[in-house]
C-alpha cells in the first residue's frame, strides 16, 4: 500500500509507557548522527524525557548533568525561564514570516546587538539556519566578492588541516581532508588548500618554540605560491574543535590577518563553537586583537534553545558583492530570521551579559584545571588541556564510546567523546558542585580502563 493512502496516523509514543517499544521504534527507523543503520552495528540511544537547567532527566528517571552543553549550545543550561518565554510570546505574534522583501522586530534588534559585540568593521549581518549554513554563506561571499573585483581566478579557499567546518558540502571540502569525518566524499568535494594546523600551543612562548618558522612559513609559502587563486583563508579562531580540540598560539592568528592582507586574500573566522565566551573572551578572535573579514556564530547564539546562526562583513564587502555583475547576494533561506529564533537570540545574548558571561567561564576554567587535573597521572593520558569553558582529557588511544558513555551514566554525568578525546564543554549556569562531580565523574572512569 502507497503511503500516501493512509489516513489514519498511528498513535504517539509514551516514554512513561512503552519506552522500550519506542527505543525498537528509534532503532529500526530513526538515523542518528554518526551512525550505521546496519544491524549488528546500531548505536546506543538513551531517551531523554526532559532537560532543566544543567540535568537531562531519563525516560527512567535517572538525573545527568550534561557536561556537552548539548554539543556546546545550552550556555545558560536547559528551560532558562526567560528564554522559554522569549519563544512562547513571539509564538503568540509570528512564529515565522519570509524574509525575502519583508523584514520585523526580532531581527533588527538582533542584527543591532551582533553588529554592536562582535570585533569592530563587521557591520553586514546575514542570518541562517545552521553553523554548516553560515560557512557556506561565507564561501559564498568571499567567492562573490572576488567575482565582483573582476578576480574571478581567485575561487578557492585555504584552510588548516585539523579543522572542521560544518557537513554541507561546501563546509566538507573546507574540513582536513585526510583525518577529517569526509574523506570518503573526497571526489565530489571542492577541492581547496590546506595548511598544516598551528603547532604551538596557547600558553607556550611563541619565540622559545619558532612559531614564525614552523608555523607561519607553511602559511606564508602557500599564499605566496598560491594567492591569485586564493579568495579567502577559513580557520577556527584559537580553538580547533570537532577536528581535535586543540588550543593554539594567538601569535599565529594575528600574523595570519596580516598575511591575509599582504596576499589579497579575506580572512574568515568561524566562530560557531568559540562565540559567545566559551574561549574565555567573547569572540576568540580577540585572543590576538584581531577583525575577520567575514565572521560566522551559531551554537550559543540562542542559548540553544532553536537553530540559528549569523555571517557578518564589512560594508566593503557588501558594498562590492552588491555592485557587482549580480547586483545582489545569492543567497536566501527559507526560515531565514525565523522570529522565533531571533527573539530568543536576543534574550539570550541579553542573559549573556547580565549574568557577567567573563566571570562564569573564569570560575568554570579554574573547575576544569582543578578538576582534570589529576587525569594528568592516569595511564593512558597523553594530555590535559584547559581554556576557558572547555576540558579535554586527550588519550594515547581512541576510547570506546558505547563503553565510555555507559561507565559515565553511571556515575550520573553526559558526556560524549570522540576519537582520542574524552571532553567537556559545561553550560556557563554550572554550579562548582556540579562542575565538580562531572569533572570527577570523568577522572573516575578513565581511572577505571574500561575505556
Amino acid at each position: 500500500m502507497n503511503k500516501s493512502s493512509q489516513t489514519k496516523l498511528a498513535a504517539d509514543f509514551d516514554f512513561q509507557s512503552s519506552t522500550e517499544q519506542a527505543l525498537a521504534y528509534d532503532q529500526q527507523h530513526i538515523w542518528h548522527p554518526y551512525s550505521s543503520m546496519g544491524k549488528g552495528n546500531e548505536i546506543n540511544v538513551w531517551p531523554v524525557a526532559s532537560a532543566q537547567g544543567v540535568y537531562l532527566t531519563l525516560a527512567n528517571g535517572t538525573k545527568l548533568i550534561d557536561g556537552m552543553s548539548s554539543w556546546w549550545c545550552t550556555v545558560h543550561g536547559y528551560s532558562h525561564p526567560r528564554l522559554v518565554k522569549a519563544i512562547c510570546e513571539q509564538a503568540q505574534t509570528m512564529s515565522h514570516v519570509m524574509f525575502g522583501g519583508l523584514t520585523h522586530e526580532p531581527a533588527i534588534n538582533l542584527v543591532q546587538k551582533l553588529v554592536q559585540l562582535t570585533p569592530s568593521g563587521l557591520d553586514k549581518v546575514f542570518l541562517s539556519d545552521s553553523g554548516s549554513v553560515a560557512v557556506e554563506v561565507a564561501t559564498k561571499m568571499a567567492i562573490q566578492y572576488q567575482q565582483a573585483r573582476n578576480k574571478a581566478g581567485k575561487n578557492k579557499l585555504l584552510a588548516l588541516k585539523q579543522g572542521y567546518h560544518g557537513d554541507t558540502l561546501g563546509a566538507m571540502s573546507l574540513c582536513d581532508p585526510t583525518t577529517g569525518m569526509h574523506h570518503l566524499f573526497t571526489g565530489l568535494l571542492a577541492e581547496q588548500y590546506f595548511v598544516p594546523a598551528p603547532k604551538v600551543c596557547f600558553g607556550q612562548d611563541w619565540l622559545a618554540q619558532d612559531g614564525d618558522r614552523i608555523d607561519i612559513q607553511p602559511l606564508r609559502a602557500c599564499l605566496e605560491k598560491h594567492h591569485q587563486q586564493l579568495a579567502a583563508l577559513i580557520l577556527e579562531p584559537i580553538v580547533q574543535g570537532a577536528g581535535g580540540m586543540r588550543f593554539y598560539h594567538p601569535e599565529y592568528l594575528r600574523q595570519a590577518r596580516e598575511l591575509c592582507d599582504e596576499f589579497d586574500v579575506l580572512l574568515i573566522a568561524d566562530e560557531i563553537a568559540t562565540g559567545f565566551g566559551r574561549s574565555g573572551k567573547l569572540f576568540a578572535c580577540e585572543h590576538a586583537n584581531i577583525s575577520p573579514d567575514i565572521l560566522c556564530v551559531g551554537k550559543a547564539l540562542t542559548g540553544g534553545q532553536m537553530t540559528l546562526a549569523a555571517t557578518l562583513t564589512t560594508e566593503h564587502i557588501a558594498n562590492t558583492i552588491s555592485e557587482g555583475e549580480a547586483g545582489c547576494f545569492m543567497h536566501g533561506p527559507t526560515f531565514m530570521a525565523n522570529p522565533l529564533a531571533c527573539a530568543v537570540a536576543n534574550e539570550s545574548l541579553a542573559l549573556l551579559i547580565e549574568n557577567d558571561w567573563q566571570a562564569q567561564v573564569r570560575r568554570l576554567e579554574q573547575g576544569l584545571l582543578q578538576g582534570l587535573g589529576p587525569a594528568k597521572a592516569l595511564a593512558g593520558v597523553a594530555d590535559v588541556r584547559v581554556l576557558g569553558a572547555i576540558g579535554v582529557i586527550e588519550m594515547q588511544q581512541a576510547v570506546d564510546m558505547k563503553v565510555i558513555q555507559q561507565a559515565c551514566i553511571e556515575e550520573g554525568i553526559w558526556i560524549r567523546p570522540f576519537g582520542k578525546l574524552v571532553y567537556t564543554m559545561p553550560a556557563y549556569v554550572m554550579t562548582d558542585n556540579q562542575l565538580a562531580k562531572l569533572t570527577a565523574g570523568m577522572v573516575k572512569v578513565l581511572k577505571s580502563g574500561l575505556f
